[in-house]
């Protein structure tokens, strides 16, 4: 029997013996990883699912419309990503509906030059953030939220050319993710850059973060919402979220902020919303 044969059937009859799929999953900085988090949340559900998973960075940062589209053609240089879900994108892509960030990524703090850093006590409405230029990333969804509001953006294709950007005066406000504008003010520091974290307002808008697969991979779909179903069941889910988060949203007293509320026309209606494990909500005993 010619060998390749024989290594088939090995494989056929010691499944435990096969070699791991590797996902590749793309990289978004050169700099510290800032959703670490994400990577740890997707490794333990994987090693929950049944299935026998490596995971490693895609070689070079690589944008969200550039993985968005290896995804969609399935060309194999990722397997999988994570991103805000819109209508466009459920459709192209498989989307596995557990929010990775409980509904945190659509709670907006916002980075400020340190010359304004209490510009925005004087907010009350959305109106008064109208006269402002808001700074994003022209492939980012929370763009068109923003835009759909009625606020003025100004973009970059560079996620690390933003910070700079904001500190030359090129816009007034990045509003970013709670869960990590403190460290990315810290990294901005380190750069010379004077930009400071707001302590007056917070931005919201309904979003939810999810795991995406090419819709050929129904199975590694199936595979991680397995995993995460069962994280949530034995409470690691919510274990991992705090371990990385909790002092982030103590820091961030969200209760003592006003709360900015924007409409986000592009969230698709089979968002689980009605599910309340899924979500963080400020005041809600967690």
């Amino acid at each position: 029997m010619p060998i390749a044969r024989l290594v088939v059937l090995f494989t056929l009859l010691f499944p435990a013996l096969a070699p791991a799929e590797t996902l590749t999953y793309p990289l978004h900085s050169n700099g510290t990883d800032p959703e670490a988090y994400v990577v740890e949340l997707l490794r333990q559900a994987l090693a929950r699912s049944g299935g026998d998973y490596r995971l490693r960075p895609s070689p070079r940062p690589m944008p969200q419309s550039r993985a968005e589209q290896s995804l969609e053609q399935n060309d194999g240089s990722v397997q999988l990503m994570w991103t805000m879900t819109t209508r466009d994108r459920e459709e192209a892509l498989l989307p596995i509906r557990i929010p990775i960030y409980k509904g945190l990524i659509g709670w907006r703090i916002p980075l400020v030059r340190r010359e304004d850093k209490d510009w925005l006590a004087r907010v009350h409405s959305l109106e008064d953030l109208k006269p402002m230029r808001f700074g994003q990333r022209a492939d980012w969804p929370d763009t068109r939220v923003l835009r759909d509001n009625g606020l003025q953006v100004i973009t970059s294709q560079s996620y690390d050319s933003l910070f700079r950007m904001l500190d030359a005066g090129r816009f007034d406000v990045f509003p970013r993710e709670l869960v990590v504008v403190w460290d990315e003010q810290a990294r901005a520091s380190q750069e010379g850059l004077e930009l400071e974290v707001d302590e007056h307002v917070v931005l919201h808008y309904p979003s939810a973060f999810y795991f995406f697969t090419s819709r050929t991979r129904a199975d590694l779909a199936a595979a991680i919402e397995r995993g995460l179903e069962a994280m949530i069941a034995d409470g690691s889910y919510e274990r991992l979220f705090q371990q990385y988060h909790g002092a982030a949203l103590k820091r961030a007293g969200l209760e003592r902020r006003r709360v900015i509320e924007l409409e986000n026309p592009d969230l698709p209606p089979q968002t689980p919303v009605q599910r309340d494990a899924l979500w963080y909500r400020p005041g809600a005993p967690q």
